[in-house]
């Protein structure tokens, strides 16, 4: 990508005043601070719906991460250079079509004259003067096609695919692709420069792309169909749950018309929470509607960009663009549509039940408060369990609605295959897992005992790591020693290396909910950096040694000094104020989680009972406040180091040594 330019001549040839993105001239070019390669800016725009959660863009031709502000791309600087050649190059060839129209001149002499015919057999355009030498050296010329420029224009003739001359071997035609060196080059060139290359004829390498382009055009319509298919069923289990909460609404009137009108006000009490209810699961379907909805609009949005009628010659910064964009909307159309959650919500609403009290108590009861969630499986599961239980005989009340007491159960049980150094939650059902020291590479497990290694590093197959974690975007950072953590994208290339100030033990690395680093090394400090790994935006001073620390969608740091002397919990802000510390016995471990609701899940391990008991605890500003005690677990847990994560509001995961558990959470 070309980004300056002389302000006194324009280049004879428009390659350097072409977007990568779309393939036509630069409309309002705009630069990506971060790296400097410049787009059109309705072309970023377009690019940007596809990453809508994120708080940056990540360049097409070269990864790298530019900050986006609350206007986006809007507050993006224009590329002065780049529009100055845009505007020169317009006002000397006659305005944007010329550029585009290829007003093409001789290639068969130096005269740069305008182009009357084209020699098919030479593969050259030729001027008039050209022209009348071919036709009158019949001993070179003799059976040479000519075909008029006028013909070609008008669609009459076609002059099949053209390709650059060379510019080391003059009569050569750069008719071959190197995927090694993304250049195209001439059969000498491969002999004397890209032996042992992969080397691609050129006109397949671009049918094969343009293949590609059409599958994922195919595959878009497939999955938008998909998914509008959906958001109609979604709105079918609408009805129903509508119908199931009128039928709730129902029974409470029923029972409001036996008692006395002192309750009146109990009715309009119960009405009021069975609409919050309605609201509730209004707003569950249309979190899955707009999910689907937003699904759609980045499909279309990528597909816009890949799906060029100028997918023809491409350059290196165009081909790598355009080959990242086609990887990135593959990603997207591998995604398992929803078809499942709608119904649970209506199953939900159907079974809830109204159980009228008995007829010594005036009061129609209450309805227990419903807690949002947003996992769909959450739902139907605190739908599935909510009854009504009537109240006691003491006080005037109907009872209420309320679901079974809460409990964790061990779901699944999974052998390592070494000694676990670290984990970290890959998605809501999977985890990673590092080995460290006692075996190499990483594991991705599922909460069904299915095992993969992790392939996207290959650097990382034969190192020790110590921990790793996920990035919104697919970033891996993983902490090889005492003092270094690495950041790699999600295609394998190393983005940042981070080097903690104090020596300690082993890094320890986390993320917060905005993507935060978050790095502990067995010190008194809790270093968080930013999403790239370049910037130390906090050190947070604590009162204990930390090994494990998690953040909170607030910011506030939950920190663990896991079986170090005192074993406590503690909360603390970005400022180091502390909360009032969690503390266990002599022989007991405490590990902490965090989960997206922002509830902390802490486990205590009794090494010299072989137990495991895990509480429940709300955050009341920095200190926690115990909600519940589940029964002690199945699970052997004799090493001293363990990790704990939150994988979604109803799984939990634990491992140690070489164990891991999957736990089931039903509150």
């Amino acid at each position: 990508m070309a980004e300056k330019c002389e302000s006194d001549k324009v280049s004879s040839s428009s390659s350097n005043l072409i977007c990568p993105l779309c393939l036509d001239i630069f409309v309002e070019a705009t630069i990506l601070t971060s790296c400097g390669h410049t787009f059109c800016r309705r072309c970023l725009k377009k690019y940007d719906l596809t990453h809508q959660d994120l708080d940056h863009m990540v360049c097409p031709l070269c990864r790298e991460i530019t900050k986006l502000s609350v206007n986006r791309v809007d507050d993006l600087r224009l590329n002065v250079s780049i529009n100055g050649c845009v505007d020169d190059y317009h006002a000397k060839c006659g305005g944007m079509n010329a550029v585009l129209e290829n007003c093409q001149k001789c290639t068969a002499c130096k005269s740069l004259k305008d182009a009357v015919s084209f020699c098919k057999t030479c593969n050259y355009y030729m001027c008039s003067e050209c022209l009348h030498c071919h036709q009158h050296l019949t001993v070179v010329f003799e059976g040479h096609e000519i075909v008029s420029m006028d013909d070609v224009i008008e669609g009459k003739v076609s002059i099949g695919h053209l390709f650059e001359k060379c510019s080391i071997h003059k009569q050569e035609n750069k008719d071959m692709f190197c995927e090694d060196c993304k250049v195209h080059v001439c059969h000498k060139c491969v002999l004397v420069d890209h032996q042992n290359h992969k080397i691609k004829n050129q006109v397949n390498f671009e049918q094969e792309l343009r293949r590609k382009v059409t599958g994922l055009a195919q595959r878009c319509a497939d999955k938008k169909a998909e998914l509008e298919k959906n958001i109609q069923n979604i709105e079918i289990q609408r009805h129903e749950v509508h119908t199931a909460v009128q039928t709730l609404l129902d029974d409470v009137r029923q029972a409001y018309s036996i008692k006395a009108k002192e309750l009146e006000e109990n009715l309009r009490n119960l009405t009021d929470q069975i609409h919050a209810l309605h609201n509730s699961f209004d707003d569950d379907l249309d979190v899955l509607k707009l999910k689907d909805r937003q699904r759609i609009k980045s499909i279309c949005s990528s597909i816009t960009l890949v799906d060029n009628d100028r997918l023809g010659h491409l350059e290196t910064d165009t081909l790598s663009a355009h080959t990242l964009l086609c990887e990135e909307l593959d990603t997207m159309l591998k995604e398992v549509t929803d078809h499942t959650s709608a119904e649970a919500i209506k199953k939900k609403a159907q079974e809830k039940r109204f159980k009228p009290a008995d007829d010594t108590r005036l009061d129609l009861g209450s309805i227990s408060e419903y807690t949002d969630h947003t996992s769909a499986e959450a739902i139907k599961k605190k739908a599935q369990e909510k009854r009504f239980k009537p109240a006691d005989d003491t006080r005037l009340d109907l009872g209420s609605i309320s679901g079974p007491d809460p409990k964790m159960e061990v779901i699944q049980r999974v052998a390592l295959r070494g000694e676990m150094s670290g984990m970290a939650r890959h998605s809501h059902s999977t985890v990673a897992i590092v080995y460290g020291d006692y075996a190499q590479g990483i594991d991705i497990i599922d909460s069904n005992g299915g095992k993969q290694r992790y392939s996207n590093i290959s650097a990382l197959s034969d190192m020790k790591c110590y921990d790793l974690m996920l990035q919104r975007d697919g970033a891996l950072c993983v902490s090889t020693d005492t003092t270094e953590a690495h950041i790699y994208s999600r295609l394998g290339s190393r983005k940042a290396t981070i080097h903690v100030r104090n020596n300690g033990i082993y890094v320890r690395v986390n993320r917060s909910p905005s993507d935060e680093i978050i790095i502990t090394n067995y010190r008194k400090q809790v270093y968080i950096y930013d999403p790239t790994g370049s910037t130390l935006k906090h050190t947070v001073q604590t009162k204990h040694y930390t090994r494990q620390a998690s953040t909170t969608r607030t910011g506030l740091i939950v920190t663990s000094s896991c079986w170090d002397d005192p074993r406590v919990v503690t909360v603390y802000d970005r400022d180091g104020n502390a909360g009032e510390s969690l503390q266990a016995p002599w022989s007991v471990y405490l590990f902490a989680a965090v989960d997206e609701q922002d509830r902390v899940y802490v486990a205590s391990v009794d090494r010299k009972n072989s137990s495991v008991v895990i509480r429940l605890y709300d955050l009341d500003g920095l200190n926690l406040k115990e909600r519940v005690e589940f029964k002690a677990l199945d699970m052997t847990l004799k090493d001293y180091w363990s990790f704990l994560v939150s994988l979604s509001p109803d799984m939990l995961a634990c491992a140690c040594g070489k164990n891991l558990y999957f736990i089931k959470v039903s509150l």
